[in-house]
């Protein structure tokens, strides 16, 4: 595959599925995310990049997932409950998925064969920034914060792209 608009998540809680095809011409954050991880707080600032700039062409999108530390055991309805609640997320979130084994979503195994292994997410909170034409533009650890100086530059410079 050739790039990342041609992957579809599932919705979470069965809405409809999330396909970044529909998201050409706009960046992309895709983020793994889990309820009760150190970095879940940065689902508050998730949401603040996302009321920024969705209006600027950022879309952001939260993938729940359980591969790291078990850290997101609950279902899709107390994951979608949680984070409205604690943080007021309103960004698309895709169903939990899987990014290690044999189950992984393709979306991960496109990551590594375009990039590397070392690319793929060793834990919670990782971030891919992918452009408007579908590239990936960057790769981030999840110690990244979302509204850093250096993290806001990047963003920047991939919706002037």
């Amino acid at each position: 595959m050739s790039n990342a608009h041609k992957f579809t998540f599932p919705g979470l809680n069965g809405a409809r599925p999330i396909a970044l095809g529909d998201l050409a011409g706009r960046v992309v954050l895709l983020v793994n995310v889990a309820s009760a991880c150190g970095f879940t707080p940065q689902y508050r600032a998730l949401q603040q990049l996302h009321e920024a700039k969705a209006e600027k062409g950022l879309t952001v999108i939260g993938a729940p997932c359980n591969d790291f530390g078990r850290q997101e055991p609950n279902s899709e309805l107390e994951i979608s409950a949680f984070c409205e609640k604690n943080y007021a997320v309103t960004f698309p979130m895709t169903g939990k998925i899987e990014i290690l084994g044999a189950h992984r979503h393709p979306f991960y195994d496109w990551i590594s064969k375009s990039v590397g292994e070392a690319a793929l997410p060793k834990w919670n909170f990782h971030k891919y920034l992918i452009g408007k034409d579908g590239t990936l533009a960057g790769s981030y650890p999840p110690n990244t914060a979302p509204l850093s100086p250096e993290f806001l530059a990047e963003i920047k410079a991939a919706l002037e792209a």
